[in-house]
């Protein structure tokens, strides 16, 4: 079946890993309405028409959405009409959110189906039993989102107006909604590991049920044609597994110098041979290495070089308007000399990690945490509960396969102090810690980006540190070499938040911060309405000389894998982009640039260690 998306906002596949031929784009307008007090339910609203209306896939807070609320609402509503293809008849439909912040229930032709709690994870439910293909029926989604109670909600102010680092709020529907028909017995979405000793991808193609008699058939191409294939039985294990060994000969390795895909397609085949289900997808063979305290990538010490990306827009919020500003965003990444991003507070839509993958751009895969602050005192203040750790499953599940994602770090900045008792962030943590060694051993895990460090067995470590003065900012992180590295320390007792250093891998995952505004210049910094780290610069020039010289005492450092730098584009107020928070460029980008791509120490160490050849012991 082919459909027309051309006319609706954001029409691209969303899920481009996973990908059937037959779907429907639900993006555009629907009837919408706010419900401030959460009484919708009682009132009738999953039978009624709605009172207003909204362009579906842009919250309401967005300009985009044409409704532009501002104001807190702890619930909202949508409903439009919904007509399932004749063609699929006989087919089991699947409906799919890539995102509802914050707790959403689906309602088609006035059933339940669905619920879902968690704002940056996506979710599916099966709707064949309420939609018989070719009748018109309702589709009513409520979500609802309390404005301050304990969730993740990552950078969405909890007050009013944005202040600081906190920006405008995300309710609601923001990311593509879409079906698609599957057969009773179906694909469900593979793991794919790369195993670069052995020149294969371990692969894991979960099925919905088992087919007597079904095998699972893989076959992996390239731009030559097909490289290779292999088929295991399906009807002996719920996920079938097979070991897919690539001829030496077509082995490419995925880098950021060569971000290689090789295609990858499955098929469910029923004791006939039938094709039952088909699907697309593509992999990059890549592998990851902790050597004491370097980090390599298919062997070599790569310094990563990182930006800190937040993914925000002026007119969509969370939402890229299109999928070219996703594109762009990493072109301006690599453009100013990074390699990569922390992907900061925000769950990134897939289609992100796509072009992260094509493009070569190493990422690190985060959580937006932030918001299970209860105030209520240094010791106890962390509140996360349950959900976190479910919702981080579910990101680990969707993004497991993209080749660009080369470490995961669940919280970041969870500041409390570290006493006696064993607290609720203590116990989050580390569930979201073993959540992630358990789902996926093939990559790093840090525990949380600086400040409150619990688990000991973490493969990285890491502080923020935004001392604006380059000399001060060199001396903080010297004492590294002597394993006893920069921490951030509670402001009230001067104690470390964080467990002790182990001689892991250690960066700088936030510094800069650099605050420059060319339109405030000669206006008082107490003055502005914009925000930023320590003194704001007085000059570009004077902007470029904190620059080079804040990255240069990482780069120079022997012991530091990486960095990364805050932050890619101004957002709302937070004036210390590279960027504009329009893309527009604040600065000559070439000496940013030039700053960053000379060889790190540890890449030039690395590279005389390996000349050497490996150390042998005895006499």
């Amino acid at each position: 079946m082919s459909v027309d998306h051309e006319e609706l906002p954001r029409p691209e596949y969303p899920r481009p890993q996973f990908r059937r031929e037959r779907w429907l784009n639900l993006n555009g307008r629907w009837e919408f309405e706010i419900d401030r007090s959460d009484t919708g339910l009682e009132r009738g609203l999953v039978e009624r028409e709605l009172a207003g209306g909204i362009m579906v896939p842009f919250a309401p807070e967005a300009r985009l959405s044409g409704v532009g609320e501002q104001d807190f609402m702890r619930a909202v509503w949508y409903r439009r009409t919904l007509t399932v293809p004749r063609e699929w008849d006989g087919e089991r439909l699947l409906l799919h959110f890539g995102a509802v912040d914050h707790d959403a229930t689906v309602w088609v032709n006035g059933t339940e189906v669905g619920r879902h709690r968690g704002g940056f994870t996506g979710f599916t439910v099966d709707i064949t039993d309420a939609a018989p293909a070719g009748v018109p029926v309702p589709l009513v989604v409520r979500a609802r989102d309390e404005p301050t109670a304990p969730q993740a909600r990552g950078k969405q102010s909890v007050a009013f107006a944005p202040s600081a680092a906190k920006y405008n709020r995300t309710t609601g529907i923001w990311q593509t909604v879409w079906m698609e028909p599957v057969p009773a017995v179906a694909l469900r979405r593979p793991r794919i590991t790369p195993n670069v000793a052995a020149g294969a991808f371990d692969v894991e193609v979960p099925l919905s049920a088992n087919l007597p008699g079904a095998t699972v058939h893989v076959r992996v191409g390239d731009a030559a044609g097909d490289v290779l294939s292999g088929t295991v039985r399906a009807d002996l294990d719920l996920s079938p597994r097979l070991s897919l060994v690539l001829p030496a000969d077509r082995v490419r390795l995925w880098s950021p110098q060569d971000p290689h895909l090789y295609d990858v397609h499955f098929e469910l085949r029923d004791s006939g041979g039938r094709v039952v289900d088909s699907v697309e997808s593509y992999a990059g063979l890549r592998g990851i290495a902790v050597t004491g305290k370097q980090i390599r990538i298919n062997g070599d010490v790569v310094f990563q070089r990182l930006v800190l990306d937040q993914g925000y827009y002026p007119d969509g919020l969370m939402t890229a308007p299109s999928d070219a500003d996703l594109v762009r965003d990493i072109e301006l990444g690599l453009a100013a000399g990074f390699n990569g991003a922390r992907l900061h507070q925000k769950v990134f839509e897939e289609r992100y990690l796509y072009h992260a993958d094509r493009l070569g751009y190493l990422v690190w895969g985060e959580f937006g945490d932030w918001g299970c602050n209860s105030w209520q005192g240094q010791s106890t203040n962390q509140e996360p509960d349950a959900s976190y750790v479910q919702e981080w499953l579910e990101v680990l599940e969707r993004d497991h396969s993209h080749p660009s994602v080369i470490g995961w770090c669940p919280m970041n900045e969870t500041w409390q102090d570290y006493g006696d008792r064993i607290t609720a962030l203590d116990d989050v943590m580390r569930a979201m810690f073993l959540a992630t060694k358990a789902h996926d051993t093939s990559r790093p895990v840090l525990d949380t980006s600086g400040y409150a460090h619990r688990i000991p067995e973490s493969d990285v470590f890491d502080s923020h540190d935004y001392e604006q003065d380059p000399a001060a900012f060199a001396e903080n992180h010297r004492p590294l070499s002597d394993g006893d590295p920069y921490v951030n320390r509670s402001d009230t007792t001067g104690e470390s938040w964080s467990i002790g250093y182990r001689g892991q891998p250690f960066f700088v995952s936030e510094f800069g911060g650099i605050w420059w505004n060319p339109a405030e210049v000669g206006r008082p910094q107490s003055a502005t309405g914009s925000w930023g780290y320590g003194e704001r610069v007085r000059s570009v020039e004077e902007f470029h000389a904190r620059f080079e010289g804040l990255v240069s005492a990482l780069l120079d450092h022997p012991d530091m894998f990486g960095y990364c730098y805050t932050q890619l584009t101004d957002v709302f107020q937070e004036q210390n982009g590279l960027f504009g928070f329009d893309r527009s460029p604040k600065f000559d980008i070439e000496p940013i640039r030039r700053a960053q791509l000379r060889p790190a120490a540890i890449e030039t160490n690395a590279r005389r260690q390996d000349a050497r050849g490996p150390r042998t012991e005895g006499p």
